[in-house]
């Protein structure tokens, strides 16, 4: 088995402990000596990993987002038809790793910080058009074109409103009611079009 080594273990740990400070926080304002003492390492080697702090809050955008990607994959790869394909677009996005507090807390985070960074802005837009992307590779299975941007449309507002209803601790308490009520929805829209 080959050994990882202690850079990119200290920097995924940088990363968790930036993570897990915003989640406490409930927002960006935090410092890279707080983010270096949860993972365990000086802030001279925090700075010398990621520069300033805005590069580490960039990679660590880039990390939930790029944890999001490979298991939205994971999950399309084994979806049997396109209505399980918009399932599992929806499913993944509120699995226990992206839906836990911590990580919740840095999306909504981002969100208002990406108001004043245009790479956080971008990273976000990223993410919108994958999300929309994802939705509509099962949606335009089960309806015409023009529908399927409305549902897809409807459906990421929905997760995102979840989120943010969550990161305020008001509403939803978890992923499977989550879910629900973006499958309750999906059901309406979709109805007896999908194949069984």
């Amino acid at each position: 088995m080959p050994k990882i080594g202690m850079e990119p273990l200290r920097r995924k740990a940088l990363i968790d402990a930036t993570i897990s400070a915003i989640g406490e926080r409930g927002s960006l304002d935090v410092t890279m000596s707080e983010i270096a003492g949860r993972a365990g390492v000086s802030s001279a080697l925090a700075h010398h990993y990621f520069g300033a702090k805005d590069e580490l809050l960039l990679a660590t955008m880039r990390h939930i987002l790029a944890e999001l990607t490979i298991d939205m994959r994971r999950a399309l790869l084994s979806a049997a038809s396109p209505r399980d394909r918009v399932s599992a677009v929806v499913a993944v996005n509120f699995s226990d790793i992206q839906f836990r507090p911590e990580t919740i807390a840095a999306w909504l985070a981002f969100y208002v910080e990406a108001q004043k960074s245009s790479t956080l802005r971008r990273l976000l837009r990223v993410y919108a058009r994958r999300l929309h992307s994802n939705l509509m590779s099962g949606l335009t299975g089960i309806l015409p074109r023009s529908e399927a941007d409305r549902v897809a449309e409807t459906t990421a507002a929905l997760i995102d409103g979840l989120y943010i209803r969550r990161a305020l601790k008001d509403g939803v308490p978890d992923a499977a009611t989550a879910i629900r009520l973006v499958e309750d929805y999906l059901e309406t829209k979709l109805g007896e079009r999908h194949p069984q």
